[in-house]
């Protein structure tokens, strides 16, 4: 395919075509099921195999151990600021403290304050976060 661009923007990144050819061909149908990962319900066995399975290259790849959780969440970084956020500020008189380097610490820093205290340890606007 000629018409295929490249992508270096944060994401989502162009996937080379075998990978998408490989999930149009399963996605219409999953092997062995009969029909596509759409139409499954998320508590039938075959989806739990594939989340199974996910989990289990995911640890191997990047060698974490059993005793760590692993989470497959929707929602990117800007999600994850509010999560951390609400996990360790909310219902807590305890301060948590920041570093700005940019863009995105601008954003968690606005999502943690809407949790409690926050205290910025080092800003790097005046050195052009250099």
């Amino acid at each position: 395919m000629t018409d295929r661009v490249y992508n270096f923007s944060a994401g989502p990144a162009v996937l080379p075509v075998p990978v998408l050819e490989e999930a149009q061909k399963n996605l219409l149908s999953l092997p062995g099921v009969g029909m596509s990962v759409l139409e499954s319900s998320h508590r039938s066995p075959h989806f739990t195999e594939i989340i199974e399975t996910a989990e289990a290259n995911l640890r191997n790849l990047l060698n974490v151990p059993d005793n760590y959780s692993l989470l497959f969440l929707q929602g990117g970084a800007s999600l994850q600021f509010s999560m951390i956020a609400i996990n360790f500020l909310s219902g807590t008189e305890k301060p948590a403290d920041y570093i700005l380097t940019g863009s995105w610490g601008k954003k968690a820093i606005k999502e943690a304050k809407r949790e409690g205290t926050v205290n910025v340890a080092w800003d790097g606007a005046d050195g052009n976060y250099n």
